[in-house]
């Protein structure tokens, strides 16, 4: 189905609007679908995201190294990992190197939760099977593009209002 049909609206700005406007409608249609097959596993994206960033690690990490690699760079890790820990997928230590830190490490049964759901890969995939693998190839080039924009910095010449 197109966007037009999809979300009722024949005519955009520019092509570049609609661009946008698909691009996020596309977002939240994957979202849902990965969103759904979550559910069973009663597991958020955040919490599979970080459990296979210690997997991909192969050793503990802080909060600060796991937030770095996180795909959804707003996310409260900390928050997360404390309801990892609650159930029982990763733990947390003081870190050997520096006792300021706290290391996060993946249980036997976070492990387990992730072999369970390997199985979904080919799955997950599944949501992209209309496209060959050059389009693929494409799609990301693209999307790669696109993050190239660059922001402009911010401006910290602004005086901030500080009473003493």
């Amino acid at each position: 189905m197109s966007l037009e049909k999809d979300i009722n609206q024949q005519v955009f700005r520019s092509e570049y609007q609609k661009a946008i406007i698909n691009l996020i409608y596309t977002f939240n249609w994957v979202n849902e679908k990965i969103n759904r097959r979550f559910e069973p596993f009663d597991i958020t994206q955040q919490q599979f995201n970080i459990l296979r960033i210690l997997r991909g690690a192969g050793q503990p990490l802080s909060t600060l190294q796991i937030r770095q690699r996180m795909l959804d760079k707003m996310s409260d890790t900390s928050r997360i990992v404390d309801r990892l820990v609650k159930k029982g997928m990763v733990k947390k230590t003081i870190s050997r190197e520096d006792r300021r830190l706290v290391d996060v490490l993946m249980t036997e049964k976070g492990k387990k939760l992730l072999q369970s759901m390997d199985v979904m890969n080919e799955e997950m995939e599944s949501i992209f099977k209309y496209l060959s693998d050059e389009e693929a190839k494409l799609l990301n080039v693209l999307l790669d593009k696109i993050r190239m924009i660059e922001t402009p910095p911010e401006d910290n010449s602004a005086e901030t209002a500080v009473t003493g």
